[in-house]
């Protein structure tokens, strides 16, 4: 095994046992069940992307924020500027479930699958039900919206997915879920030293309903040992068949 393969190669399906897949994993199936297959079943996977530190940076600070309003049991200002009739929750396994590689966890039987989703925050209603919230940053001069855009899609399965976990964990979930946007504000005459944001509050009505059919197709790709067909969109898979077609000719 190479050493790429090697570095890459942990938590690979054999079909015995309880097998770890993560929300970010599922999207990846969907994107591409080749790409997934080959990672997850072959321990090659697509190389990674550069980290977005600033986007880290912004969920850090947000954390804070709602971490003083959940520790004194009163609204976040956002809360009550956009009239959401909630409080940040307080729950013994928050940091755990927002923590990478950990994040709340679901044996799901029938497949055999321990599905995990690490959340931003989650905030309780007046109801009683939990709210799903996720932080974004960005930097654009368009209006933000959850339009039906590839990448907004994702961004709606992802809430869905943990909306998902916590029902399955017991949880009574609001199916409205928020997400919290961070522009960063160009439009100031210079920088000097600090970036300004305007926040945009997002509400999203979830439906998670495509969630279980989802993990019955990604086992069924796992146990079989015939490649999947690549999606015709994927840029890795049509990157890939370019190299082999180039490389013919130095064969």
């Amino acid at each position: 095994m190479s050493s790429y393969n090697a570095q890459r190669s942990r938590n690979l399906f054999s079909g015995e046992g309880p097998f770890k897949l993560s929300r970010t994993k599922i999207q990846d199936f969907l994107d591409c069940p080749r790409c997934f297959y080959l990672d997850r079943k072959c321990g090659t996977s697509k190389p990674d992307g550069a980290p977005f530190r600033l986007n880290t940076a912004v969920d850090t600070l947000l954390k804070k924020e709602f971490d003083r309003c959940r520790a004194a049991g009163m609204a976040h200002p956002l809360m009550i500027e956009h009239g959401i009739q909630a409080i940040p929750f307080s729950h013994p396994d928050l940091n755990e479930w927002r923590e990478n590689f950990k994040g709340i966890q679901y044996f799901h039987e029938p497949t055999g699958f321990i599905v995990t989703g690490a959340i931003d925050d989650l905030w309780i209603a007046s109801t009683g039900e939990l709210i799903v919230v996720d932080y974004k940053a960005t930097a654009t001069s368009k209006e933000i919206q959850l339009d039906d855009s590839d990448y907004k899609q994702k961004l709606k399965r992802q809430i869905e997915v943990y909306q998902w976990l916590l029902r399955r964990k017991g949880f009574q979930v609001c199916k409205t879920g928020y997400f919290i946007y961070c522009n960063g504000d160009d439009s100031k005459p210079e920088f000097g030293a600090k970036l300004e944001f305007l926040i945009s509050v997002l509400p999203y009505e979830g439906d998670d309903s495509w969630v279980e059919s989802t993990l019955f197709a990604i086992r069924e790709c796992l146990i079989t040992d015939q490649f999947p067909e690549p999606k015709r969109s994927c840029g890795f898979c049509q990157y890939r068949a370019a190299v082999r077609q180039h490389l013919k000719g130095l064969e």
